[in-house]
């Protein structure tokens, strides 16, 4: 099997940079793909937290007026992983959240900054990069999609790779006024609706659906929704027309990461064999959020951006139904300002109960996986998600809507599915009050038979949660995309 160059262009990276599960899959899927012969370098912006990360680049271009200032392109490894760093300081010198400013909006030039990006790739793509131009690149999300529009509009008579755009979240469009299309270094015959112009605006995302040879959803589950009126987000009719360029490929997590048998992360290790080590977690956990100790009653988890998608309102909204009976809440997450307001006055008043950390942290979160009993996850929609994949891995048992990823990574505990001892978590029968509240209510039911839900931790543990067979989807899409 002959070796495939692929270009991964992305927004963040985990460990380098991370907001969500965006840099969990881009800093995973490359070391998954090496082993179906796929060499991956990932393209990142020059943030002052990748840069300080690097120790031993090597510049490999200088682009003297790029986008509003000058640019470089360097070259690095960084455990493992290949990079290619744009160092624009005008566009990527900002400390904290890559999209955010301290007030919490988007930075007002966004669209120039990873029009950037893109236009990045596609120099590399052109051999104009001093690197050998990938066969393939790989754009993750409206942060790269501009990559086929640069190729497109600006590459005649230029080397042209398969392009793969994978849409990890449909709501995150990239759509700017249409004033920032003269500074985005494209012909004015690119802004129609055939190009970049959508509803009057500048559509990022859009075009890399107009434009890219082939298109990944973060699930099939996801692929499906996303082509309906209900899911499409206004997207849809595009994603109809391209139905034959649509695929949807489970996301996975890093099994070496996440791997209970030697998470450094956790107060004691444990396996599918050993869950009695557990109760150390448990009590980690109720210290660190200040809980009241609980020997018997359910330990609920909710890690999770708080927003409207992810209904963590529902939870705010139902905690009086949920906190009973012995059973407890701790939440780590951060998002809308509201949101947060409201999660830290009810942590006040159901002090000892209810736990919340604002913010997100890397330790905490694996904490948690390893020591709560149940990890709830009621969004209205959801690509794939990770965190129901991290709870099957850890042996917390996910509660999850019945939508997109979480749906097709988690079996149900219907009777049937618990006969068969195949069953992994719960799936809430509506994504409303009555619903949520009824699966805590079931799951409450089945944790206090423990010969049960042992039987559901033991299922999730083992069961496939890592890259390999997702990676050899992407493999074999980019092969046939190539004529391999």
């Amino acid at each position: 099997m002959s070796s495939l160059r692929v270009l991964s262009v992305a927004s963040e990276m985990f460990p380098l940079i991370k907001t969500g599960g965006l840099a969990d899959v881009t800093g995973a899927l490359p070391a998954a793909l090496e082993s179906h012969g796929v060499q991956t370098c990932t393209l990142l912006p020059g943030y002052p937290a990748v840069l300080r990360a690097l120790t031993d680049t090597q510049r490999m271009a200088v682009w003297p007026d790029f986008f509003g200032g000058g640019a470089r392109l360097l070259q690095a490894r960084f455990e493992g992983r290949d990079l290619l760093v744009l160092d624009a300081p005008h566009l990527y010198a900002r400390e904290g959240n890559p999209y955010l400013g301290p007030d919490g909006h988007d930075w007002p030039d966004n669209a120039e900054r990873f029009a950037a990006l893109s236009f990045a790739a596609a120099r590399v793509a052109w051999g104009q990069a001093g690197v050998e131009p990938p066969q393939v690149i790989h754009a993750h999300d409206w942060q790269a999609a501009l990559t086929p529009a640069y190729l497109h509009y600006l590459g005649e008579g230029l080397p042209r790779p398969r392009q793969v755009l994978t849409v990890h979240n449909l709501a995150f469009q990239g759509r700017f006024d249409r004033k920032v299309f003269g500074r985005l270094g494209l012909p004015m015959g690119a802004f129609t609706s055939e190009g970049l112009e959508y509803h009057g605006d500048v559509g990022f995302l859009k075009t890399g659906l107009l434009l890219a040879d082939a298109i990944t959803a973060v699930s099939p589950g996801y692929a499906d929704e996303v082509r309906t009126s209900q899911g499409g987000m206004g997207l849809d009719g595009i994603l109809r027309w391209r139905a034959e360029a649509v695929t949807g490929i489970v996301n996975g997590i890093d099994t070496e990461v996440w791997n209970p048998r030697t998470d450094a992360h956790l107060a004691a290790r444990y396996d599918e064999d050993h869950l009695d080590a557990r109760r150390h977690n448990r009590r980690a956990v109720e210290q660190h959020f200040g809980l009241l100790p609980e020997d018997e009653g359910l330990l609920l988890c909710m890690i999770s951006r708080m927003a409207d998608q992810k209904g963590t309102d529902l939870v705010l909204d139902a905690l009086d139904a949920l906190l009973k009976g012995g059973t407890r809440l701790v939440v780590l997450g951060s998002g809308d300002r509201e949101l947060e307001a409201r999660w830290r006055s009810a942590a006040d008043h159901y002090r000892g109960r209810l736990g919340v950390q604002v913010g997100y942290d890397e330790r905490v979160s694996h904490l948690m996986q390893g020591g709560c009993d149940a990890i709830v996850i009621p969004s209205r929609f959801e690509p794939c998600g990770l965190t129901q994949l991290c709870g099957l891995r850890y042996g917390c048992v996910p509660i999850v809507a019945h939508v997109g990823g979480l749906a097709d990574t988690v079996i149900d505990a219907n009777d049937a599915a618990l006969r068969a001892g195949v069953a992994t978590g719960l799936h809430l029968r509506s994504v409303n009050h009555e619903g949520l509240v009824n699966g805590v209510n079931k799951a409450t039911q089945l944790h206090a038979d423990r010969p049960t839900w042992q039987r559901l931790q033991r299922a999730g543990m083992l069961s496939d949660v890592g890259w390999e067979a997702s990676a050899a989807r992407y493999a074999a899409l980019y092969r046939r995309g190539v004529g391999q």
